[in-house]
């Protein structure tokens, strides 16, 4: 691990998007709430949150960290044109501390994405998962990103 002793500790924000592409009927029994499996938002946001606390568990090399704020947010898509119906999700991770949130940020993103997808796969195993980037990040040494 990068030895993070020496550096300051501010308030670190990172902002993670991407999305689920599915069928429109699939979208639809997500939208009323009658996948088989229960509550899809609602499970995927909680599954969302657990992954972002457990990143240090599963990428090699990544700080544990005291976690202030996990945010796990989703936005339905209808089918327009050329598109796909989706789902887009968007996390927003925060701490107080000498290393960044980005790995918690997309990891809680690709979480929460692939959990809709295993709630899903009964009606629609054509699910692409797509488009997953960090948005921004702020705080530390290096400042702010922002993707354009």
């Amino acid at each position: 691990m990068v030895d993070v002793a020496g550096k300051a500790s501010t308030h670190r924000i990172a902002v993670a998007s991407g999305r689920i592409e599915m069928l429109p009927a699939t979208l639809a029994l997500v939208q009323a709430g009658t996948v088989k499996k229960g509550d899809v938002l609602g499970i995927a946001r909680i599954a969302g949150i657990q992954a972002a606390k457990k990143t240090s568990d599963l990428i090699p090399l990544c700080h544990p960290l005291a976690l202030t704020r996990v945010a796990v947010d989703f936005e339905l898509l209808p089918a327009t044109g050329e598109r796909s119906a989706a789902v887009t999700c968007t996390t927003r991770v925060e701490t107080v501390g000498p290393t960044g949130v980005e790995m918690e940020a997309l990891t809680a993103l690709n979480v929460a994405l692939l959990t809709i997808y295993d709630m899903c796969k009964a009606a629609d195993r054509g699910m692409t998962i797509t488009a997953v980037r960090l948005l921004e990040k702020h705080g530390g040494k290096s400042g702010s990103f922002v993707q354009s």
